[in-house]
């Protein structure tokens, strides 16, 4: 199932349809439905949409990020062996981690603005990032993939000139409008197996990044396992698991205004945003 947050509601997406929310007798949005319902509920939902008359069209809303709404973004930084190498920066011996916040969170089709101060080094990392469904603290390795409650394409973007200025990081990625995601959250069932997905990025149709899940150094059940030693993750919690190589930075290729930038990752999707100043 894909479930989608637009102006206004939420929803099953079905094609080029939306199914909303309302309409299956669910109140409030995707993370309180995440929040409600395990993962054989949430397939109830997916069955009981596909049979739903009543329906939107994707062109007639405007698309919010898949969860508009997280108590947390957590993003992985360096974890594929090939990006810290283009980096010059070791690889981890733990995951390496930074917050964005909810102003930087946009839906597909959203434009991503151009800081007005610091335009000229805004870069695009194509991540795959995780959606907790059901809560838990000091989470098992084994039992990790039963807290995910799906997955879609993430954008991480960056301005790099700010970044380096701060060892955190944080001031170049929590950009209001710097973490574009969706179009959808893909249920688990769904998504498959999350470690041998394909990612890559366009910039005007021509492909400038590649790289696949199965070269992550800290995969998906181990990033919730450790992160969830430190913290209690909550329904609607986004983890993005980090980007391979072939960023921006590394080549001197940077975001333009009027170029359209897409994220996809292999049967999730594509989030493409176009660039503004």
């Amino acid at each position: 199932m894909r479930l989608v947050s637009y102006t206004g509601g939420a929803g099953v997406l079905l094609g080029e349809e939306i199914v909303p929310l309302s309409a299956l007798g669910r109140a409030g949005g995707v993370r309180e439905l995440l929040e409600e319902l395990d993962a054989d509920a949430l397939h109830t939902l997916g069955e009981q949409a596909a049979g739903a008359g009543e329906r939107l069209a994707t062109a007639d809303v405007r698309l919010l990020a898949p969860v508009p709404d997280p108590e947390k973004i957590v993003c992985i930084g360096l974890n594929y062996r090939d990006h810290a190498e283009e980096s010059g920066q070791e690889v981890p011996q733990a995951p390496m981690w930074f917050g964005k916040f909810a102003n930087s969170l946009c839906g597909s089709g959203e434009p991503i603005v151009l800081p007005a101060a610091h335009p000229d080094h805004v870069d695009y990392e194509a991540e795959l990032a995780l959606v907790i469904g059901r809560a838990g603290r000091e989470i098992a390795e084994s039992e990790a993939l039963s807290h995910i409650a799906g997955a879609m394409p993430f954008n991480d973007v960056s301005a790099r000139d700010l970044q380096i200025q701060n060892p955190l990081w944080t001031s170049g990625k929590a950009i209001d409008g710097f973490a574009p995601c969706g179009p959808a959250l893909v249920t688990l069932e769904e998504a498959g197996d999350l470690g041998s997905l394909a990612l890559s990025t366009r910039i005007d149709g021509e492909t400038v990044q590649e790289g696949t899940t199965a070269n992550l150094i800290f995969g998906p059940a181990e990033l919730v396992a450790w992160l969830s030693r430190t913290m209690t993750l909550r329904a609607g919690d986004i983890i993005a698991t980090g980007t391979p190589a072939g960023v921006g930075a590394a080549k001197g290729r940077f975001l333009r205004a009027g170029e359209t930038v897409e994220v996809e990752v292999e049967g999730l999707g594509a989030v493409s945003n176009p660039v503004r100043s």
